[in-house]
């Protein structure tokens, strides 16, 4: 009877052999089924870890498991559409106020170069001191 060290191979013809994707699919679901463990995998074919653990990323049930699918229904794509379209035409009023708000600034700064006078509110001094009853403001007789 033949004894496994007449059959080992050396590490050039190991490199060169591959393996068949059936063959790979079953060491995977035996893997996936608890029937054989990656060690053995490794012994018995004299196959790397790695090589093994690169078969159970590509033809294992886990390699679904990285992908995320999204689906919409067409009311929430239908209200995505709506809510773009109503921020962009906010954002088109907040534009043109934005250009209504410089053209008045600029009406103002020359309506006070025209006529002379501070015609902005100046916040940094006090408002005029009165004493706010219509007694005191009237002129005595």
């Amino acid at each position: 009877m033949a004894n496994r060290e007449q059959f080992k191979l050396t590490t050039q013809e190991r490199q060169r052999r591959s393996f068949s994707e059936t063959f790979k699919r079953n060491k995977v679901q035996e893997i996936e089924s608890k029937q054989l463990r990656v060690s053995d995998i490794c012994r018995q074919y004299s196959v790397s870890a790695a090589s093994v653990y690169r078969w159970i990323n590509k033809y294992g049930l886990e390699q679904h498991k990285h992908e995320r699918l999204i689906i919409e229904t067409m009311s929430d794509t239908k209200q995505i559409k709506e809510l773009r379209e109503r921020m962009a035409e906010l954002e088109r009023m907040v534009g043109q106020k934005q250009i209504e708000i410089e053209f008045y600034k600029k009406m103002i700064d020359l309506a006070q170069e025209h006529y002379g006078i501070e015609i902005k509110k100046n916040f940094s001094t006090p408002p005029y001191a009165t004493s706010g009853s219509k007694e005191n403001n009237t002129p005595s007789v």
